[in-house]
């Protein structure tokens, strides 16, 4: 009954990772059709959901350590350390 639960745990978080970057995904193609101005809308409208992006990723990696998915914790910890040093350059702690 627990790996039930922790793979629907897990097809969830796949679901919400999924749907911010369908949602990035038409950000970007509104401004690429002219629809938003580029400096103020699409740039606020995307910077919203990066950090929900960031911690749904983290949470991925978290319940994959947490139930021994060794493989797809190893398949995201490329993606996690990307976003790890792209959040740590927009803060400014490290120079990328």
């Amino acid at each position: 009954m627990a790996s039930l639960f922790v793979g629907l745990i897990t097809f969830f978080v796949l679901i919400a990772l999924l749907a911010l970057l369908g949602y990035q995904l038409m950000c970007f193609a509104d401004l690429e059709f002219d629809y938003t101005d580029p400096l103020i809308d699409s740039t606020a409208r995307i910077n919203k959901v990066v950090m929900p992006e960031f911690v749904v990723q983290a949470v991925f990696c978290f319940v994959c350590i947490a139930t021994g998915q060794g493989f797809l914790c190893l398949m995201s910890l490329p993606n996690l350390h990307y976003n790890f040093k792209l959040l740590l350059c927009t803060v400014g702690v490290d120079d990328c």
